[in-house]
């Protein structure tokens, strides 16, 4: 079938957006649940898409917004019930320096706040417009750049650090 005759077909983005849903949440089942809450939100209001829009940004804006109200949710309940946050991940260091590298890639990546890593997401790994992710941040386009090279910079000083070996390059590296 084409496009035309589904207009809303949302499997073609089930892998981006539970990509960009475990950047938000850093968990892989979070990241289902907040896709899963994300896809019911956005099948609840398909009366509001208008047909010709772009669908990825609208869901990736119903996907964003979802994980800022359940934010807000969890803020809250934490808040009444004055329960620490505790992270029960465990991780072990990685057998190989590559493996190693990447994690550390990785953590940089995800220590990023959440404005910025949201941001660089979208427009590096979905690859997104710049105007699709400010469309689906709903944010103007200027704040998006300026949160992505905000994000770029300080992805940058982590690989300029002299600690850190140097084989491997972040986008928009020193070294492009």
């Amino acid at each position: 079938m084409d496009q035309e005759k589904r207009p809303f077909d949302v499997i073609a983005q089930l892998t981006a957006l539970r990509r960009y849903a475990r950047s938000l949440v850093r968990n892989s089942s979070d990241a289902e649940d907040l896709v899963h809450d994300a896809l019911v939100r956005a099948y609840e209001r398909r009366t509001t898409f208008r047909t010709g829009a772009s669908l990825r940004a609208w869901l990736f804006s119903i996907l964003h917004n979802t994980h800022i109200d359940r934010g807000r949710r969890q803020t809250a309940r934490l808040r009444l019930e004055e329960v620490p946050i505790e992270d029960a991940g465990l991780s072990y260091p990685a057998a190989q320096e590559q493996s190693l590298r990447l994690r550390q890639v990785r953590d940089a990546f995800m220590d990023l706040p959440d404005e910025q890593r949201e941001a660089l997401h979208l427009v590096a790994v979905e690859d997104m417009s710049y105007q699709e992710a400010a469309e689906a941040l709903g944010i103007p386009i200027g704040t998006l750049m300026s949160r992505i090279s905000r994000a770029r910079a300080r992805l940058r000083s982590f690989e300029e650090d002299p600690r850190q070996p140097s084989h491997l390059r972040l986008i928009g590296g020193g070294n492009d």
